[in-house]
């Protein structure tokens, strides 16, 4: 039984010791100190227009921690095309089911020169049923736009994260 232990204690240790020699680190290693979040807190982030603007403004606020007034390195510009189209019809000649998109086009732009240092997209979709209840089919439209504001701000903090400790690395 010592043996069948040890090696499994092996077998399990192998992976840890590999892992450790690949050079990955944590995104946000350091936490607020780390090169991820202080490049992420020189990100100032504008109004955007529109109800989904407002939801997606916010949701990026609250990732992403906003400089004192004037003291921003970035300006994070992003456009928004929010689409909502029918898909399946019924035997009625009536739309069963509705597809969200929620797509980002963004811009990290540097203060100090104006010039265009990421520009990239992101984003999702949810497929929505449509029931008898116009109100019910609202409040599903409601839903999805808030869930999918979630995952685009998401994947927009995580790529400019990524930027921000690439263009750290590339500092001498």
């Amino acid at each position: 039984m010592g043996r069948l232990r040890a090696l499994a204690l092996a077998v399990l240790a192998a992976p840890a010791l590999l892992l450790g020699g690949c050079g990955l680190t944590p995104l946000y290693s350091g936490g607020t100190a780390g090169v991820a979040q202080r490049g992420l807190s020189g990100i100032m982030v504008p109004a955007i227009p529109g109800q989904n603007g407002w939801l997606l403004h916010n949701a990026l606020v609250d990732q992403i921690p906003q400089p004192a007034q004037g003291s921003a390195r970035y300006r994070l510009d992003v456009k928004l095309d929010d689409r909502l189209e029918g898909l399946g019809l019924l035997s009625n000649d009536t739309v069963g089911r509705e597809r969200r998109t929620l797509r980002a086009r963004y811009q990290l732009v540097d203060l100090t020169n104006d010039e265009v240092v990421l520009d990239a997209t992101a984003g999702s979709d949810a497929g929505l049923d449509v029931v008898s209840s116009e109100y019910a089919t609202v409040a599903a439209e409601q839903t999805a736009l808030e869930n999918l504001v979630r995952v685009v701000s998401t994947k927009i903090v995580t790529n400019l994260a990524v930027q921000m400790r690439a263009m750290a690395k590339d500092k001498p």
